[in-house]
C-alpha cells in the first residue's frame, strides 16, 4: 500500500508590526498551527512609526522563538496595488530577501492575493473582516492605554516613556514622582529601599547582600507598574542609588548590584536630578543635611562617569513640575531629543 508522502509545509506573513498587536498575533499564531515552519518579514517603517525595527523584531522573537524572523530595513514604503508598486514588493521579497519554498502566504489584506500569485502560495486569509480581533495598529498608536487589552505586556511596556528621579535623600524625589504621577493620571514607583530598610534594618545598616535584595525587588516592581501605567512611569530613584548607598557604608557592592546598577544607565527613558536647593527634611531614618551635600557630590561624579544624560531640576517644587511638563511635552520615546535643556552635565545651579 502507498505511503502518502508529506509535502513541508512554509507559512510566510509579513508586517511593520509597529506596533504589534493581538490582530497580528492571530495570523502569527494560525500560521503556526498550521504550518511545519513560518517565516515573518518585517520592515522598517520610518514614516510609520518611531519604534526602531530591532525592538520591532525583538518582540517577535521573544514571543516566538520557533519563527524566522527577517528584517527588512531596506523594504519598499510605497503601499498601494498599482502594477509597479506591487511588483517592487514581490521583487523584494524573492530577489532582495531571497525568499523561496514559500507553500502559504498568510495575511489579512488584500495584498495575500498578488504576494501569494507571485510566491506560488496558498493565499491564506485569516478573518479579513476582522471582527475575530477588532483592532488596526493606526488605532493602537492614536492611544495605546486606551487600546492595551489588544496588546501583549511585552510590546506595552516598551511604548511607555520611564521617567526616573535621582538625587540625595530629601532633595523632593519621591514628591515630584506622586505629583506627576497625579498629573498625568498614571502610576508612579515609590522607592523600594525605604520601604525595605524600615522593615530590615539594623542599627540603621543593612548588609551588602540586602543591598541587592533591595535593587532586584525595586527592577521587579518597576516592571510590574509599566504594565498598569498611562504613557509614562515615574520612579522614585534606582539601582544606581542602592550601589551608591552600598559603596557609601560598606566601601563595597556585590557583583549582582553592580551589573543591575550598570542596566540601570540604559533602563529609563529620561533621567531627572533633583538639587539640594530645597529645605533638608531632617527625619529620624536620615543623616543629616552635611550628608546629603555629600552624598549628592557622589552621584552627580556618578552619573558623569557613565556618561548619564541628566537633567538638573531646581527651585520650589512648582518650578521643577513645570520644568518637568515643558520637556515631556516636547520628548518623544525612540526619537532624538532635539532641544534638551542645555545642562552642563556635572555642574549645578549654584545653591541659594
Amino acid at each position: 500500500m502507498a505511503t502518502s508522502h508529506h509535502v513541508r509545509t512554509h507559512g510566510l506573513t509579513l508586517g511593520k508590526y509597529a506596533p504589534l498587536h493581538k490582530g497580528h498575533q492571530f495570523v502569527i499564531e494560525t500560521a503556526l498551527a498550521e504550518m511545519d515552519a513560518v517565516t515573518v518579514i518585517i520592515y522598517d517603517a520610518p514614516e510609520t512609526t518611531p519604534i526602531p525595527l530591532n525592538i520591532r523584531s525583538a518582540w517577535l522573537r521573544q514571543l516566538y522563538p520557533q519563527v524566522n524572523v527577517i528584517e527588512a530595513w531596506d523594504g519598499p514604503t510605497e503601499n498601494g496595488y498599482t502594477p509597479e508598486i506591487m511588483r517592487a514588493h514581490e521583487d523584494y521579497i524573492i530577489r532582495g530577501l531571497k525568499v523561496s519554498g514559500i507553500t502559504h502566504f498568510y495575511s489579512s489584506e488584500n495584498y495575500g492575493e498578488h504576494m501569494s500569485i507571485a510566491l506560488n502560495a496558498v493565499n491564506r486569509q485569516v478573518n479579513p473582516s476582522r471582527d475575530a480581533v477588532p483592532i488596526s495598529a493606526t488605532m493602537i498608536r492614536s492611544d495605546p492605554f486606551a487600546q492595551r487589552t489588544y496588546l501583549h505586556p511585552l510590546v506595552y511596556r516598551d511604548l511607555i516613556t520611564h521617567v526616573v528621579f535621582l538625587g540625595a535623600p530629601s532633595t523632593g524625589k519621591t514628591t515630584m514622582a506622586e505629583k506627576l504621577a497625579q498629573q498625568y493620571n498614571t502610576v508612579w514607583m515609590p522607592e523600594y529601599g525605604r520601604e525595605y530598610w524600615e522593615q530590615h534594618q539594623v542599627e540603621r545598616r543593612l548588609t551588602l547582600d540586602q543591598l541587592v535584595e533591595i535593587a532586584q525587588g525595586h527592577v521587579e516592581r518597576e516592571e510590574t507598574l509599566l504594565y498598569q501605567a498611562n504613557r509614562y512611569l515615574f520612579t522614585d530613584t534606582n539601582a544606581i542609588t542602592t550601589f551608591m548607598f552600598s559603596q557609601y557604608y560598606h566601601q563595597a557592592a556585590r557583583p549582582q548590584l553592580v551589573e543591575l546598577a550598570l542596566l540601570a544607565a540604559s533602563r529609563y527613558d529620561l533621567v531627572f536630578l533633583c538639587d539640594t536647593d530645597i529645605p533638608y527634611d531632617d527625619t529620624w531614618d536620615r543623616s543629616g543635611d552635611v550628608n546629603r551635600k555629600t552624598f549628592q557630590k557622589q552621584i552627580i561624579g556618578d552619573l558623569i562617569a557613565r556618561k548619564m544624560s541628566f537633567i538638573t531640576l531646581s527651585g520650589s517644587i512648582e518650578t521643577r513640575t513645570a520644568t518637568v511638563t515643558s520637556i515631556l511635552a516636547r520628548f518623544r520615546k525612540y526619537q532624538p531629543f532635539q532641544d534638551m535643556p542645555r545642562v552642563t552635565i556635572g555642574t549645578l545651579p549654584e545653591s541659594r
